[in-house]
C-alpha cells in the first residue's frame, strides 16, 4: 500500500527538514520546485537508489501525484520509507507555498 501525505502535513514536514525527491523531468523541476527538494526523474530512480537514505522518510513529489505514487510504490518495495505528496507541486502552489526555479535545491 502506498503511503500518502497531504499538502498541509507535507508543509509541516518540509519545515522540519524532510527529505524530498521531485520525480519530474529536469525541465519541469527547473521551472519551479519545492525549496530543498532534489531532482531524480522517475525514469532514473531505479538506477539511483543508492543516493537515497534508507533510514529516513522520503517524500516524493511530482506535478499532480501520479508519478510520485509510482515512485513511492517502487521505493517501498525496495525497503524505503516512502510517501507520495497528494496533489503534487500543483497542490503545493495552490496552498500558497513557495517554489524556486533552477536546477539547484536551494531553500527560498
Amino acid at each position: 500500500m502506498i503511503q500518502e501525505i497531504d499538502v498541509r502535513a507535507f508543509a509541516a514536514a518540509h519545515r522540519d527538514g524532510a527529505t524530498i525527491v521531485d520525480v519530474r523531468e529536469a525541465h519541469e523541476y527547473e521551472s519551479g520546485h519545492v525549496p530543498g527538494s532534489r531532482n531524480i526523474p522517475l525514469s532514473q530512480l531505479p538506477y539511483r537508489l543508492h543516493e537515497l537514505p534508507k533510514r529516513e522518510r522520503i517524500h516524493l513529489i511530482c506535478e499532480s501525484g501520479s508519478r510520485s505514487a509510482t515512485a513511492a510504490a517502487h521505493l517501498s518495495s525496495a525497503g524505503f520509507q516512502a510517501l507520495t505528496v497528494v496533489g503534487g507541486v500543483s497542490a503545493w502552489r495552490s496552498a500558497g507555498q513557495p517554489t524556486v526555479t533552477g536546477s539547484r535545491a536551494d531553500v527560498a
